[in-house]
């Protein structure tokens, strides 16, 4: 994904918490320059009072929708209205939608129809529809300062991550072999580009790893090979699925 990328990020007010602004918008920055940042919902409303102070510290701009009627949501069709007249302008290159809804499942795909890069965000509540509509797909839950992302449990602090299952060690064993060459060896920046094609909310950070290399040491049915790089002083680094693990995969 191109890191100068102008983006507009549109965040449904009404459906995302408004804890950790600071570290979602710090995580947008690594995609993209975010030229457009809107937030969309009643202002009237209490409810939505925290966001007040937020706003100004990160420079989004709050877009007052009433809700007209009783049952229905008016700020999902004002974010959409918008999404498109901003797609129609040239402005941007890409959009961050920021969301635990569904509803907007059908605009991601139609930005993305129309070449636009888009990254999702919300909770991990969100539906798969509207996940698998993105480019990628980020959990606010890892989000969190890693002093902040925990739970109470008899005093016991425990990190909110998840356990990496068979399901997804098979994907990561399936996709090095569908890249490796004759010697069963790939290129893990090229596994970590298919497996986020794959599987959008793939991310390293769901099983309490910062990146993916971490997260293959961690799996005892891989191996890591370092190789020099012609072009500059970074190692490139190759992985390669155990023989022993290939055969049950193979199976399965």
């Amino acid at each position: 994904m191109d890191k100068n990328l102008n983006m507009a990020v549109l965040i449904d007010g009404d459906n995302i918490p408004s804890a950790h602004v600071k570290e979602m918008m710090e995580e947008i920055a690594k995609y993209g320059n975010p030229t457009i940042k809107r937030i969309y919902g009643d202002w009237t409303r209490p409810g939505l009072s925290k966001w007040k102070n937020l706003l100004l510290e990160n420079a989004i701009t709050p877009i007052q929708q009433y809700g007209y009627t009783k049952g229905k949501n008016a700020t999902d069709s004002a974010m959409i209205i918008d999404a498109m007249d901003i797609l129609y302008s040239g402005k941007v290159n890409g959009f961050c939608l920021v969301s635990s809804d569904s509803d907007f499942t059908r605009l991601a795909t139609r930005l993305r129809e129309a070449g636009m890069e888009v990254i999702g965000i919300g909770e991990k509540k969100t539906p798969n529809p509207f996940i698998v509509a993105c480019d990628k797909f980020i959990y606010i839950e890892i989000l969190k300062n890693k002093t902040e992302a925990v739970v109470e449990s008899k005093d016991v602090r425990e990190p909110v991550i998840d356990k990496i299952t068979n399901k997804e060690i098979t994907l990561i064993s399936t996709t090095i072999n569908d890249l490796s060459d004759e010697d069963g060896w790939a290129f893990l920046g090229d596994v970590g580009s298919l497996l986020l094609k794959k599987q959008r909310n793939f991310d390293p950070r769901n099983y309490g790893f910062d990146k993916l290399t971490p997260l293959i040491k961690s799996i005892d049915m891989f191996e890591l090979d370092q190789r020099e790089n012609s072009k500059s002083s970074n190692k490139l680094i190759f992985v390669k699925n155990k023989e022993k693990h290939l055969a049950k995969a193979k199976k399965n």
